[in-house]
């Protein structure tokens, strides 16, 4: 017999199921193996962004190190940074 409060939806019959959800915790660390990743690029201007942008790098020294020289350059002084690090996951129990 269909929900009155929901008279579109399909019918599925009268028998109702109760589920229950597991968890399954994870933890993550970084790779051991893997150099992490680090961008900058310049989001100065009025009318739109510089658009310079770093390349990959990987540490953050070579990464200020090209947003102080881009900064003297040209007086830009807005940045995003991105960070990207390999991680392994290390499964652990249901829970």
């Amino acid at each position: 017999m269909p929900d009155a409060t929901n008279v579109d939806a399909p019918t599925r019959g009268i028998a109702r199921g109760r589920y229950r959800f597991r968890e399954y915790h994870v933890t993550t660390a970084p790779d051991p193996l893997a150099l992490p990743a680090f961008t900058a690029l310049c989001v100065t201007g009025e009318e739109h962004n510089c658009g310079a942008t770093s390349g990959t790098l990987h540490t953050p020294d070579e990464l200020t190190h090209w947003i102080a020289g881009h900064c003297a350059a040209t007086g830009h002084q807005d940045y995003e940074q991105t960070v990207r690090a390999i991680l392994r996951a290390e499964p652990g129990a249901w829970q």
